[in-house]
């Protein structure tokens, strides 16, 4: 069960930023300027994928809730790490983000703490 709850964080939070991101970066080029907050609650409301997103925030948030509810959080946080590499990677191949050397350093790093802390 712990393991499903694990890929269900990682999941839905991958899912959440990407879908954030996206939606968030078109309004941006479209509209142009810095959001205001008014601007970005308006935003929510009438965008499909930040409520998409939003709700893919709260499975995460209450599928982690239960996870640290069984497990400890020594074991929740670092099993839930995979998130920063897989939005890293994704973030490359489906909106065309720059990562740079140090970025993709930094990734490498998280998972060789995750090998470590798996072992």
């Amino acid at each position: 069960m712990k393991w499903l709850l694990v890929g269900v964080v990682v999941s839905t939070t991958v899912l959440a930023d990407l879908l954030q991101s996206h939606q968030m970066k078109d309004e941006g080029d479209a509209l142009g300027g810095a959001p205001g907050l008014v601007r970005v609650l308006r935003l929510v409301l009438c965008r499909r994928y930040l409520i998409l997103a939003i709700l893919s925030m709260a499975v995460s948030f209450f599928a982690f809730l239960a996870l640290v509810q069984t497990q400890p959080l020594s074991f929740a946080v670092p099993a839930t790490a995979p998130a920063f590499i897989l939005e890293t990677v994704l973030a490359k191949l489906l909106l065309g983000e720059r990562v740079s050397f140090r970025r993709g350093a930094g990734v490498l790093l998280v998972f060789g703490g995750i090998l470590l802390i798996a072992r």
